[in-house]
């Protein structure tokens, strides 16, 4: 079994940048095709370490370049503010507690924005097991995200 293999298996053969599936059977230089992602997380001292590798799309993945990737939020969901998804997982996942991670003006809007967001946590971190509040405050609901 090749390493491209064990990391899609391992992924579920999904793109960690957009969450759609990847097909095994497409060439590796295909668009859609697999590849592996090296991610880089920060360290001590500001100097990066290698982190795990990560199942993308050859073009998500050519896409990010050697910059830190982007997770876009849904345009379905009503958001404001969003709070960089990267990040956050970053820091609930060094730090834990809670983070307020956008704004929505109905708490339906945030509960969907919740519901969406731990699904979709539940595959970009595995290991980070959190919730989703909305809480109101201000004529507005906050959407938390919180570390069990």
């Amino acid at each position: 079994m090749s390493r491209l293999d064990e990391v899609g298996d391992r992924e579920s053969w999904r793109c960690w940048l957009c969450d759609e599936p990847v097909d095994a059977n497409k060439s590796v230089n295909d668009g859609r095709g697999p590849s592996i992602d090296s991610i880089n997380t920060a360290g001590r001292n500001g100097k990066s370490k290698p982190g795990p590798e990560r199942l993308a799309h050859r073009a998500c993945n050519t896409r990010k370049g050697a910059v830190k990737p982007v997770v876009p939020w849904p345009d379905r969901l009503f958001v404001i503010e969003p709070a960089p998804i990267i990040g956050v997982v970053e820091r609930l996942g060094r730090k834990g507690g809670r983070e307020v991670v956008a704004r929505c003006p109905t708490q339906a809007d945030a509960q969907e924005a919740g519901r969406w967001l731990v699904d979709r946590l539940s595959r970009l971190a595995p290991e980070l097991d959190v919730t989703a509040t909305a809480e109101s405050g201000g004529g507005q609901f906050m959407l938390v995200l919180q570390t069990r």
